[in-house]
């Protein structure tokens, strides 16, 4: 008879618990999801902040290039004003010498002048229709970036929610959850890559 002592003890280690098994693959598929997701949440926040800069210096540069182009049509007036009115006096004045006539007319002509380069001057790129034409030019750049940002900003906002509902799933081992968290992570994916290349404008961007 064999005493109980002696009877071998049930072997534990050995047993296979598929369901556990199935547990931790399930949990190290979602870990290397939400890193995934992080990764790319920071990318999209990259996105933003570049087109938050963008936007601001495009803006601070169409305000000082219309400013610039405004002090260069008044100063292209004021040599203006100041030609008619010593045209007008040379005619009005018969009296005057050839050499103070010519002195008067090559006056008359230096103003004109100025005043044209001060409405254009290509070779400076600095005269009125030249740096309207460049105000235009980072209007459209800040135009763009601001059509941009709302991608990014949602995209972030999706990334993390989809980042919580991967953390939450993990904790109640929920493919379901899971799932829903890859569709939003899915469509913040969607709109970074339109935040970037800008293929279409969200109807609130403008």
């Amino acid at each position: 008879m064999v005493e109980t002592s002696e009877a071998p003890e049930p072997v534990h280690e050995h047993v296979h618990h598929p369901h556990h098994a199935e547990g931790d693959g399930f949990r190290r598929l979602a870990a290397i999801y939400l890193g995934i997701v992080a990764m790319l949440l920071a990318i999209a926040t990259l996105g933003g902040g570049h087109v938050t800069k963008e936007m601001l210096n495009a803006n601070i540069q169409v305000s000082d290039t219309y400013a610039f182009a405004q002090t260069k049509y008044l100063r292209a007036t004021l040599y203006q004003l100041a030609a008619d009115q010593l045209e007008f006096l040379l005619n009005r004045l018969p009296g005057l010498s050839d050499a103070e006539k010519a002195k008067a007319t090559e006056r008359v002509a230096h103003y004109r002048s100025n005043a044209a380069r001060y409405e254009s001057d290509p070779a400076s790129g600095e005269g009125r229709q030249e740096l309207l034409a460049k105000a235009k030019e980072w209007e459209h750049r800040r135009d763009r970036a601001a059509r941009q940002d709302p991608n990014f900003e949602f995209a972030a906002a999706l990334f993390q929610i989809a980042i919580v509902l991967g953390s939450v799933s993990i904790v109640a081992a929920s493919r379901a959850l899971l799932g829903l968290s890859a569709v939003i992570a899915a469509l913040a994916v969607v709109l970074t890559i339109n935040g970037y290349f800008l293929i279409t404008s969200l109807p609130l961007s403008g």
